[in-house]
């Protein structure tokens, strides 16, 4: 579990097929990981295989392959990253299980006063998840949904802290980025979908 407040922005500096899936050498500040450790990079809940001072590898299978942009990550590439909460710890953003729920294309990036205004076409079987001013994670970080453009659009509001402390300031019209939805809200759609036969 995951809050999306993100720790630390790493680079990947190596990345490399094993019979474990596509690996990746991730250069970050952490200095006391743990083989097994959980860790979303990017939003998406991977495990720790190899660790060092200031570095850490994970891989990921077909499955996550398929589902994220993962796949297209290559050396240099940022990445937000978030340890695994532990209990007692606060719960700043909101609850995040690592699970990227699909890709997003950002379609448009502008500047209004002090606030970053991202507009980003969802897949369109997670927009009934999503509600005004509810929460949303895109690539790791815990944001608020600002505005509910059309049937398949959210427009995201970010503040300079984030923008400075996560990729997302470097976020540009057509640039895809990973997204869950709120947990919650995934659990009320099943267990109400039997009722709205």
């Amino acid at each position: 579990m995951f809050t999306g407040l993100v720790s630390n922005v790493g680079r990947i500096d190596r990345v490399r097929s094993t019979d474990a899936g596509r690996e990746f050498r991730i250069h970050c500040d952490y200095h006391d990981l743990a083989a097994g450790e959980s860790i979303a990079v990017n939003g998406a809940c991977l495990t720790v295989r190899e660790f060092g001072d200031g570095w850490f590898t994970v891989a990921a299978v077909v499955t996550t392959l398929d589902r994220t942009t993962v796949a297209a990550w290559t050396d240099g590439t940022r990445v937000n990253l978030e340890r695994a909460l532990r209990v007692g710890d606060r719960l700043g953003g909101h609850m995040v299980q690592g699970h990227v729920d699909g890709v997003a294309e950002v379609t448009a990036v502008l500047q209004r006063d002090d606030a970053r205004l991202i507009d980003v076409v969802l897949p369109a079987e997670l927009m009934p998840l999503m509600v005004l001013h509810g929460s949303i994670t895109v690539d790791g970080v815990s944001l608020t949904i600002n505005a509910l453009l059309n049937d398949h659009s959210v427009q995201l509001s970010v503040i300079a802290f984030t923008l400075d402390h996560t990729t997302l300031g470097a976020l540009k019209p057509g640039d895809h980025v990973h997204i869950e939805a709120d947990v919650i809200a995934k659990h009320v759609e099943r267990l109400m979908s039997v009722h709205l036969v």
